[in-house]
């Protein structure tokens, strides 16, 4: 095997660890968010109680956003803060660039999910945050995943790259 370039060496260099700080469900299209504490997670399902219904090769299993992007939309939109469940997203992580786990397997609790791509915004955010929100989220949309291995998911679990 060759070694690593100097660039390779710093994208695989990523001794944070994240923290969840929100979970949620999206029960029906058009439905508001269920906020949970905890969640069963499955391949090809993605979170127990949510509307995707795709497949086990499907890359947006579950989604996620940063924690500090919330604040950073809300700045773009002269507001002091919004809600999580605004967003649309299913787990809301703190402490770690989650642009970082590209190409990477990752365990939250007893899951692993794969990083699978970027989550660009919807036109859905123009109406949810308002005359700019799209624009908002431009860049901070998060990302999208795909269930590796299945398990549970809790308030205050362990966002770390698997080994």
């Amino acid at each position: 095997m060759p070694e690593p370039t100097p660039l390779q060496t710093l994208l695989d260099t990523l001794p944070q660890c994240g923290r969840v700080e929100w979970i949620g469900i999206r029960p029906a299209r058009g439905e508001p968010m269920q906020v949970l504490n905890s969640v069963a997670v499955t391949p090809g399902k993605g979170l127990e109680g949510d509307r995707f219904k795709g497949r086990d090769t499907s890359k947006r299993q579950v989604t996620l956003i940063q924690q500090e992007h919330l604040s950073a939309i809300a700045s773009c939109l002269h507001r002091e803060a919004i809600a999580p469940e605004v967003f649309r997203r299913n787990i809301v992580v703190s402490g770690l660039n989650l642009l970082a786990l590209k190409g990477k397997q990752f365990r939250i609790g007893s899951v692993v999910l794969e990083y699978t791509g970027l989550c660009h915004p919807c036109s859905k955010m123009e109406t949810a945050l308002g005359p700019g929100g799209y624009n908002a989220m431009r860049g901070h949309g998060g990302i999208t995943t795909r269930v590796v291995e299945a398990g549970e998911i809790g308030l205050g679990d362990d966002v770390r790259v698997c080994d």
